[in-house]
């Protein structure tokens, strides 16, 4: 099947699945790419701690901020399905800001990513991006807005009721009655601005190796490996990631390590057109969707 006609193909399975996906695979030694939509502005859900992690560990290199630094936070008390570590916590804690690290990135726990967030600002976090020559990506806001949005109000017999409005509340223009999935407001990014920050995580660039191997590491363990891992890990193979889940988003970014010296940055981020909140075949679809693109690049 030729490159136009794949895409094509790739867009109908997207379509008839019920998600809208904006996906880019870059292979990292040659530069050639495929994409679906790829320069599409989304809201960032929990990709946001990717930049964040970099932003920290840029800033513990830097000597701005000392790793083995013990900060009082105070616990999430979340009880609704989905937040993990600190923010499921019902008690204060003392912990170090490079454990904070690990949970914030490799557990997606949002109270870690708030406490680093408090030393690193996301107006700093931004401007550490631009300084590392780093566009595309949005950081305006911590995580705690992102546990407050019609799924946490609604019974969860009435879950449906909240990606309803997910998917129905917006705008041509990406402005969203939900603040969290408004473009405007929300914590952004395109799967080729992504890519991009892979590239600059992975190969040579303005990011000091010491950050980046911190970050690489850290994505290297993250225990969330439910959506892409299944189709990207093997025993050949290395697949370092992150995951970003709200109301109707399923994301995830990572870079998949041949043994055979080749590598391939991926960003997938979708919207369910589905009022549903369990989808395990919307997260097989767009591992698929992946996997294919991968697959063709990598024997062109």
């Amino acid at each position: 099947m030729n490159t136009e006609a794949l895409l094509s193909d790739m867009r109908r399975q997207l379509r008839d699945g019920g998600l809208h996906g904006c996906l880019l695979v870059r292979d990292l030694r040659t530069g050639e790419e495929l994409g679906i939509d790829p320069d599409t502005q989304l809201p960032a859900a929990s990709l946001v701690k990717v930049p964040l992690a970099l932003a920290t560990a840029e800033r513990i290199r830097r000597g701005e901020l000392d790793g083995a630094t013990m900060l009082d936070v105070q616990p999430g008390r979340i009880t609704t399905p989905g937040p993990t570590g600190l923010s499921r916590f019902r008690h204060p804690t003392r912990i170090a800001i490079d454990d904070l690290l690990y949970l914030s990135t490799c557990v997606s726990d949002g109270t870690a990513a708030d406490a680093l967030f408090d030393l690193t600002p996301p107006a700093r976090v931004a401007d550490i991006l631009h300084e590392l020559g780093l566009r595309g990506l949005s950081v305006r806001h911590g995580m705690l807005e992102l546990s407050d949005t019609p799924a946490e109000r609604f019974d969860a017999t009435e879950a449906h009721l909240a990606h309803a409005l997910a998917i129905d509340a917006g705008t041509s223009g990406r402005g969203h009655r939900v603040p969290q999935l408004d473009t405007t407001r929300a914590n952004t990014g395109s799967a080729r601005a992504y890519v991009e920050l892979l590239q600059a995580l992975w190969t040579p660039s303005a990011i000091h190796p010491e950050a980046a191997g911190r970050v690489r590491d850290l994505m290297a363990h993250n225990v969330l490996r439910h959506r892409l891992t299944p189709d990207f890990s093997s025993d050949a193979t290395t697949w370092s990631s992150k995951t970003g889940t709200l109301l109707n988003l399923r994301h995830e970014i990572g870079v998949v390590e041949h043994s055979d010296g080749q590598a391939f940055a991926i960003a997938a981020l979708t919207e369910s057109l589905v009022p549903a909140s369990t989808q395990p075949g919307a997260d097989a679809l767009m591992a698929h969707v992946a996997r294919t693109l991968r697959d063709h690049l990598r024997q062109l």
